[in-house]
């Protein structure tokens, strides 16, 4: 069974990889691989927005 993850920890997931990102020690597959992983997170949490605002416009369209 697969549990959800908040919004706020894939940011911070995100963030964490940014930091990662940014050590110019990292090598470059590594790097291509967390690359690859932060957008990912951004991505998903990207969805969680969308998915929040629509919910928002259907619960405002039941108030009109």
């Amino acid at each position: 069974m697969s549990q959800e993850v908040s919004f706020e920890t894939k940011i911070a997931k995100a963030k964490e990889i940014l930091e990662k990102l940014m050590d110019p020690a990292l090598p470059m597959n590594e790097s291509i691989k967390a690359y690859e992983e932060g957008m990912k997170e951004l991505k998903e949490a990207e969805k969680m927005i969308s998915d929040a605002e629509l919910q928002i416009q259907i619960i405002k369209n039941q108030e009109q």
